[in-house]
């Protein structure tokens, strides 16, 4: 038995859920042999109030040290004025026009640079392919991908070199 792991009913024999007769004959064998295992168990409670009491007895004391600062520092939060947030989030309709293309996709910083994440649809017969993202404030760069292998840069945005060779479109929100 030692070795490898349980089977599932033979779990359920040592958890208490069935009986040994409940199990098929085939695993009554392993169901004893667990049993027996398990009876060899020493289960006599373990105790150490001495030191539980003392753990207790240190807590309750960091507590009162503790308790007046965190006090102070909620009065703190609650008295500063707060400034109304910022929108975190923009919507961005990204467009390209590639006539000749029969799948569009972006890959950005805002989707790990994955070419199938986020794919372009297609506008009826123009060629224009648009998608709409919601997209956190900063700086993400961005690339299309048409047909599964060819990366371009936006035209309509301004482009830096990746550092591969290749041109990433720079959008700022």
């Amino acid at each position: 038995m030692s070795g490898h792991e349980l089977h599932p009913l033979v779990k359920q024999l040592l958890d208490g859920d069935i009986t040994l007769a409940d199990l098929p004959a085939e695993l009554r064998a392993e169901g004893e042999a667990a049993l027996g295992l398990l009876a060899g168990v020493d289960r006599t409670d373990v105790s150490m109030p001495a030191v539980t009491w003392r753990v207790m007895a240190k807590l309750e004391r960091r507590r009162r040290r503790f308790l007046p600062w965190l006090l102070a520092a909620a009065l703190v939060i609650w008295l500063v004025p707060r400034t109304p947030a910022r929108a975190s989030l923009v919507t961005v309709r990204f467009v390209l026009v590639a006539p000749d293309a029969k799948q569009v996709s972006l890959a950005g910083t805002f989707n790990q640079w994955d070419p199938q994440a986020t794919p372009l649809v297609r506008a009826g017969a123009t060629g224009v392919w648009t998608a709409t993202l919601t997209l956190p404030a900063g700086q993400h760069q961005y690339a299309f991908v048409v047909d599964g292998a060819r990366w371009v840069p936006d035209p309509g945005a301004p482009a830096i070199d990746d550092g591969f060779g290749r041109r990433n479109s720079v959008l700022t929100l």
